[in-house]
């Protein structure tokens, strides 16, 4: 589900994020969510799933490659991801993500009280919480109860060329068993300036191995797996200018080619909005 400019009924979500207190990871310190933003022009607040999940891992590096533009532009970001001060840890530690700006929420209880997609829940009796929790991920990864993941996943293989180019050319990425490849290596794939086939891939095999080689770190309780997450952009008056509720794995966005390109649409908009009350008369 994606909006722009929803009803006033929808604003409580920022009134709720204001009165929330969670563990911040870089100092350990549990203060509220949106402390030291409140007077930036937009505050983005991500939901994540796991912080050792693949929407999570993803998000952060578009948010790290898009982070001068979102600067720029006064955009503030906060994120509450699922798992504890280790969790958010490891994750600040291997994608370089800012830790002021990550703070933990052990039981999923935000996005419980947020009304966010749980994922699949099927319960098998004599399975525990546990077997039940990788059944229902393993089928959400099928497709079953998560739509457009099987689509995704193989987008990240065939390319995109509606995508930018992920990978560098000078940049050198290394992937597990694969051997160091340079950014270079995927021209060969079909050329530059898009993303190119298997390039996603590459660089989602990254995060795979270092989530598995780092399992009991990244997801400490298990039960929510498969628990999907939402993001919120507000501007400076608490207004909610846009919403995303994920209803799939590798579904943390309307446009995965671009997934913060709801932030350069709402720029058109109020260039426009504002083009036509301060100059309703003149060429803009």
């Amino acid at each position: 589900m994606s909006l722009f400019l929803v009803d006033s009924t929808l604003m409580n979500s920022y009134t709720f994020l204001n009165q929330t207190e969670r563990q911040r990871v870089s100092d350990g310190a549990v203060v509220p969510i949106l402390s030291g933003c409140k007077s930036a022009p937009r505050q983005l607040v991500l939901l994540w799933s796991q912080l050792g999940d693949f929407d999570s891992l993803e998000y952060a590096w578009w948010l790290q490659r898009e982070g001068q533009r979102l600067q720029t532009e006064g955009v503030v970001i906060r994120v509450i991801g699922i798992g504890n001060l280790a969790s958010g840890q490891r994750f600040c530690a291997y994608t370089g993500f800012p830790a002021d700006w990550l703070f933990v929420d052990p039981a999923a209880e935000l996005h419980h009280m947020l009304n966010l997609y749980p994922g699949l829940s099927l319960k098998i009796p004599p399975l525990s919480a546990t077997q039940n929790a990788w059944l229902n991920l393993l089928l959400m990864c099928a497709g079953i109860g998560s739509p457009g993941t099987l689509t995704e996943v193989f987008r990240g293989y065939r390319g995109d060329r509606q995508a930018p180019q992920l990978i560098a050319d000078e940049e050198t990425v290394q992937a597990g068993p694969l051997p160091a490849l340079k950014g270079s290596f995927f021209k060969l794939a079909g050329g530059k300036g898009f993303q190119r086939p298997f390039e996603l891939a590459t660089l989602r095999l990254r995060n795979m191995l270092e989530v598995l080689g780092h399992w009991r770190t990244y997801v400490p309780n298990s039960a929510y797996l498969t628990q999907r997450g939402a993001t919120f952009l507000f501007n400076a008056q608490g207004d909610l200018l846009y919403e995303h509720r994920d209803r799939a794995i590798l579904g943390f966005a309307s446009d995965m080619s671009n997934p913060l390109s709801f932030l350069s649409h709402l720029t058109s908009e109020e260039k426009i909005n504002n083009c036509l009350g301060i100059k309703r008369n003149s060429r803009c």
